[in-house]
């Protein structure tokens, strides 16, 4: 079973990816995780990324391709994998097809932009430890301290409502068109696709768990 999760900031994807990989016993592979992986080997493709992050500059769309044909030919995605934070955009996605990396399943978590503003913005984080609390779903004792240290809580930049829409608006962007491109492949019997589906992310963990299965487990 070979799967890209899709869906915007705060649709609950790492969570999501953890259910899916445990119960279809595939990793999670991400773009960042390739990357650290690969200048750790220190591969010739790890060396290379390794120049290119040095110098401040962005890897490749075809680098990128390498690095993931090149993960999921370890063992471990032999029965599949989840590819989570890749393709973020139609060129990459287009890349990825035109590579021949097989993907069978896309799945994308669909929630209200409201809804994700107010789940964003409402954490707060301990800096020490990285315990994440939300002031209506799971505040602390205390407002604004940590339970274990009484330490202060801090939001995140990434977690205030200015940067919460700018990256909203940059999902919409350069992300959202990557689910259109697939739709228009699974429509087309020439192109072997994969299954494409949208999964409302509004409610419950476990429901919108619940959703995803029934979807993946059907095919």
């Amino acid at each position: 079973m070979r799967v890209i999760l899709l869906g915007p900031p705060g649709a609950g994807k790492g969570t999501q990816a953890q259910y899916i990989t445990e119960r279809y016993g595939i990793p999670e592979i991400s773009t960042g995780g390739m990357l650290r992986q690969a200048v750790s080997e220190k591969t010739p493709l790890g060396l290379q990324v390794q120049g290119i992050l040095s110098a401040g500059g962005l890897v490749p769309d075809d680098v990128i391709i390498q690095l993931v044909k090149d993960r999921i030919s370890h063992p471990d995605c032999e029965h599949g994998f989840l590819l989570d934070g890749f393709p973020r955009t139609v060129p990459q996605a287009q890349a990825l097809s035109q590579a021949n990396v097989p993907i069978d399943f896309i799945v994308e978590i669909d929630i209200a932009e409201p809804e994700i503003v107010k789940r964003l913005s409402g954490r707060r984080v301990h800096l020490g430890s990285g315990r994440i609390y939300h002031i209506e779903t799971h505040p602390p004792v205390r407002p604004g301290l940590d339970d274990v240290t009484s330490e202060p809580l801090i939001q995140r930049n990434d977690d205030t409502e200015e940067t919460i829409h700018k990256r909203l608006a940059l999902y919409r962007a350069q992300t959202q068109p990557v689910m259109s491109y697939y739709m228009k492949l699974s429509t087309n019997p020439l192109a072997h696709g994969p299954k494409v589906k949208r999964i409302a992310g509004d409610d419950a963990t476990l429901v919108v768990c619940d959703r995803i299965f029934q979807f993946l487990d059907k095919h």
